[in-house]
């Protein structure tokens, strides 16, 4: 059951990093591009995964949740400007902390990245919890 969720994850950020590229024409920084780098492969490893039902999925999409949520974080540092801009590797005409997006005065783009690449993580944990005790 976690599996269908972490594809769906997957998907929605993907769908959702295409529109803002393409459909509302957000320029993505270096820092986005990079947590797509971690996203893309994600959707593949996860549609694999229910298609074939092969359930080692998990030590594939590890690695990349893990360095996505963690570049995401970086990322929300720089944009809520507790980290200096001095430290982004993104130049001055595509700034990392560019207001592009704000929700509710708060939900940014780097924001919801980092709740995907942080709920993959929980359902993967969860997932593979709920594995291991079966296997007791």
């Amino acid at each position: 059951m976690l599996l269908p969720l972490n594809f769906l994850l997957a998907l929605t950020g993907t769908l959702g990093s295409l529109y803002f590229s393409e459909v509302v024409k957000f320029p993505p920084c270096t820092l986005c591009w990079y947590q797509r780098i971690c996203l893309y492969p994600l959707l593949v490893i996860f549609g694999v995964a229910l298609w074939s039902e092969d359930r080692a999925y998990a030590k594939y999409a590890w690695p990349l949740a893990l360095v996505g949520a963690a570049i995401a974080g970086y990322h929300n540092l720089l944009y809520f400007g507790i980290i200096s801009e001095a430290l982004a590797p993104c130049t001055r005409e595509l700034s990392c902390s560019a207001r592009q997006l704000e929700l509710f005065g708060f939900v940014t783009i780097p924001l919801l990245s980092l709740l995907s690449f942080v709920s993959t993580l929980v359902l993967l944990g969860l997932d593979q919890r709920k594995r291991s005790s079966y296997e007791k």
